[in-house]
């Protein structure tokens, strides 16, 4: 059993490192491979790219749910930690956008599709096969072992991150040094397909095999029967959107927010990170533990309802302890961009292919860029200007303007914009020495705990849901559409919000939204399954 655990957990520990090295590099990537687009813009494609890869996650899940029914456990995230590998190593190879054009960015979707294809197969096996070698009564704590992976794999990704920018310097880094954190990736392929070699077919699939009712039609069984449809249908709306909102939202989002938000310093935030991560590894497996002995139900109820009460205020919390010089310039003397609204975008491009160049997209998008929340006023006669208190600059219009023009216009605007914002007593970053490092960890280790109490319970339930024939295609469906498509798409989602409204705390509505749902969904229809012996189920 302990081999078991420690080689699945391993594997899938590396898979994550290999995807959320390019979520915890986004902002490098955007200087990297979208070097073409004004930094909001930029910073918009690297986050809808990093969503790419979590878009795909459901067919991943269809093709290697439908193999490891079909054929087994172990021959499915065999190939999907393969294929993960392979995929991360080539990233670290490709040419950035100044030596190639737009064949960089063209060959980064394409392995970051491959990416999101295997991860679509690895969660569901790797959690499976741990369960159904596990005992009814410590499949939750068994299982938590599982979601603590992802954890390691994201401190992983981090340190690997910190230790190489320590080393050459921030300038290396952005030239050749992002590239190390990838091509390890190398080692780690070696070491993960080293070890689930070693292992056998898990007993369920094996006795099943043996009985001969390995189920020959696995899409259809799981998603045309009514009952185990209903399933799907529960575990996605009750468990998966929260678990798609609430971890990506304490981990990804809120490297945004931090960041271009709140100006904190990319090491700064890495550090953060890594200091949550630490803690989350454990409590997975306490609240896997934990629920083995009170329910899955209300550990994870409870960890929805947390995060549920913690999202605004925690993050104003967040705000006042990283950035308070910012918070109270934009209480005492708010910014207001004064302009036409008929001439103003809805600032969403996660193909960077709209120009945004009339007065009020880029006074916008400067503002945005700079973490900077406004309102917007009504000025008629076409002029535009961003006022801070008694004082303004106006912006002028880039229509018209060719490329180069348009962008030597923004730096003009945004240099004058960066006078008129330190008059006014903004900042131009986060101050070290103002940083409440206590209230910030308290509030960021709020988000973990819910995170981790709505996390650590998950595989045993989802595993509990299913009957064996179908398991591995009908649990890794509506995991990989929750945290696929709702948490995958979040940051982008979220940053859009703030780039459309001018409100920093606006990109909450969307976590706030889908949790809220899962709640509901989850009190009202998901069952206890707690100790259920899967050939009941």
């Amino acid at each position: 059993m302990k081999r078991v655990v420690v080689a699945s957990s391993a594997g899938t520990a590396f898979e994550w490192y290999d995807f959320f090295i390019f979520g915890a590099l986004a902002q490098t990537i955007s200087k990297v491979f979208f070097a073409g687009l004004d930094p909001t813009a930029a910073l918009i494609a690297a986050l809808g790219l990093f969503a790419a890869g979590f878009a795909f996650r459901p067919l991943g899940a269809l093709i290697f749910g439908v193999i490891g029914d079909r054929l087994g456990r172990k021959g499915a995230f065999l190939a999907t930690v393969s294929i993960m590998g392979g995929a991360t190593f080539a990233i670290g190879l490709l040419p950035t956008y100044e030596s190639a054009g737009i064949l960089s960015p063209v060959l980064l979707i394409f392995l970051r599709i491959l990416q999101g294809v295997a991860l679509g197969g690895e969660y569901g096996g790797a959690a499976i096969y741990v369960a159904e070698h596990s005992s009814n009564r410590q499949r939750g704590a068994a299982t938590g072992w599982i979601q603590s992976s992802a954890s390691f794999g994201l401190l992983a990704a981090l340190l690997v991150i910190l230790a190489t920018r320590t080393a050459i310097g921030e300038e290396a880094f952005l030239s050749w040094g992002w590239r190390v954190p990838f091509l390890v990736s190398l080692i780690l392929l070696g070491i993960s397909v080293w070890m689930r070699v070693k292992l056998s077919e898990s007993p369920a699939f094996a006795k099943l095999k043996e009985d001969g009712e390995v189920c020959r039609t696995p899409l259809r069984e799981a998603f045309g029967q009514r009952e185990n449809l209903k399933r799907v249908l529960i575990a996605f709306f009750g468990i998966m959107c929260a678990q798609g909102a609430v971890w990506y939202a304490t981990f990804f989002y809120m490297q945004v927010f931090l960041g271009r938000s709140l100006g904190l310093d990319e090491p700064t935030v890495n550090m953060l990170l890594i200091i949550m991560t630490v803690v989350s590894a454990p409590l997975y497996v306490f609240f896997g533990w934990l629920s083995d002995r009170v329910g899955r139900k209300p550990v994870l109820l409870a960890g929805m309802l947390l995060a549920l009460v913690l999202y605004y205020p925690g993050f104003h919390l967040i705000a006042r302890a990283t950035n308070p010089a910012l918070v109270q310039a934009q209480l005492t003397t708010p910014v207001v961009v004064a302009t036409n609204p008929q001439t103003c975008s809805v600032q969403f491009d996660p193909a960077g292919t709209r120009r945004f160049d009339s007065a009020c997209d880029i006074a916008k998008s400067l503002l945005v860029a700079r973490g900077i929340s406004y309102a917007t006023a009504r000025m008629d006669g076409g002029s535009t200007s961003i006022i801070a208190g008694d004082r303004s600059i106006p912006v002028a219009t880039g229509a018209g303007l060719s490329g180069d023009a348009l962008k030597a216009l923004k730096a003009t605007t945004s240099e004058r914009l960066a006078g008129l914002l330190s008059a006014a007593g903004y900042p131009a970053k986060a101050e070290p020495r103002g940083i409440n490092y206590p209230l910030l960890i308290t509030v960021l280790l709020l988000f973990v705990v819910a995170a981790t109490a709505l996390y650590g319970p998950q595989a045993a339930a989802l595993v509990e849901m299913f009957p064996t024939r179908v398991r591995y295609t009908a649990m890794s469906l509506p995991y990989h559409v929750g945290t696929g498509w709702v948490g995958g798409f979040l940051p982008v989602t979220s940053f859009a919000l703030v780039a459309i409204t001018g409100d920093i705390y606006a990109s909450l509505w969307y976590p706030i939204f889908f949790t809220g749902l899962s709640v509901v969904v989850a009190a009202l229809f998901l069952e206890e399954t707690r100790g259920k012996p899967l050939e009941e189920v």
